[in-house]
């Protein structure tokens, strides 16, 4: 499970990148990659292009530093965000080749994919830009098959404030499918961002 990163250091993070220092870059990708590779295979289900997604968005990331807004939430948010948008763009731009090349499936079927993925890039979202303590309650529950007196045991808290964790972390778990995600629209023209 992935550390959540204080306020400070995003900024200090973000003055770094726009000084051109090659090494916040680096310790950037070496806290991130792994985020951003997960989200953007669980969009795509392709490695290689997985792959290309993670350093078009650490390339986006190192061109425009001052893209990045504190206010708007942490920089692990953000990250997540930008990889949704490239990996749903990436997802929209192959299937439309292949459907122009092969003639089949249709522009519905595209959508509905492009949907699917979507919701669970969101969902992979939510998880991820959830407070610390939300996410390990779900994790022990989902991936350890906890119940709640156990979970409370293993976080060292009241059975009440695991329920509570629980209860929260699927209430927003539950968004995914019904608010649309941010970004999954087209973008504009020769705009992947």
């Amino acid at each position: 499970m992935a550390k959540d990163t204080p306020p400070r250091w995003d900024r200090r993070m973000q003055q770094r990148l726009a000084r051109g220092e090659a090494a916040a870059l680096g310790e950037l990708y070496d806290r991130f990659a792994s985020l951003v590779h997960s989200l953007a295979h669980r969009v795509l289900d392709d490695e290689s292009a997985a792959d290309l997604v993670t350093r078009e968005v650490f390339g986006y990331i190192w061109e425009n530093p001052d893209a990045y807004d504190p206010k708007q939430g942490n920089l692990r948010s953000w990250i997540a965000r930008l990889t949704q948008r490239q990996a749903v763009h990436r997802l929209r731009q192959t299937e439309a080749t292949a459907y122009a090349e092969t003639g089949k499936g249709s522009a519905e079927e595209l959508e509905q994919k492009v949907r699917r993925a979507s919701v669970a890039a969101r969902a992979d979202y939510i998880v991820t830009s959830m407070p610390a303590p939300l996410r390990a309650a779900l994790e022990l529950a989902y991936f350890q098959r906890r119940d709640y007196r156990q979970t409370a045991a293993d976080l060292g808290v009241t059975e009440d404030e695991a329920r509570r964790r629980l209860r929260l972390g699927l209430q927003l778990l539950s968004t995914a499918n019904t608010r649309p995600l941010e970004g999954s629209s087209p973008p504009g023209p020769g705009r992947a961002w």
